[in-house]
């Protein structure tokens, strides 16, 4: 019984990681958005990626020690406090990467 559930969990996952995997591929970044994103980004995702950027602070400062003694409390700090601090506050209103929006030069014709 508990062979046919862990082989069933693993195909499910390994079906979700394929089918997950191919949409980022699918999908060009859309660096000029719209107003309805820029609207859903600054109602919706920011308040979110901040409760996560508090909850991957927390998540850390708790993990802290075992990390630490693991070697590995840079990575860590890194995935759960700075990637969604960097989603959060530097990424562009509506833009889907995270980083400032590259300003564009304009060429003077003399």
């Amino acid at each position: 019984m508990i062979r046919k559930i862990s082989r069933t969990l693993v195909v499910a996952v390994a079906a979700c990681l394929l089918a997950f995997s191919s949409l980022g591929h699918a999908r060009a970044v859309d660096e000029s958005p719209s107003a309805l994103a820029m609207t859903a980004d600054a109602v919706i995702l920011r308040p979110a990626l901040l409760a996560t950027t508090i909850v991957g602070t927390a998540v850390y400062l708790v993990s802290l020690p075992f990390s630490a003694l693991g070697g590995n409390a840079g990575e860590a700090g890194e995935v759960l406090v700075v990637g969604p601090a960097k989603a959060t506050f530097v990424r562009c209103l509506g833009c889907t990467r995270s980083g400032r929006k590259p300003e564009t030069v304009e060429q003077s014709s003399d």
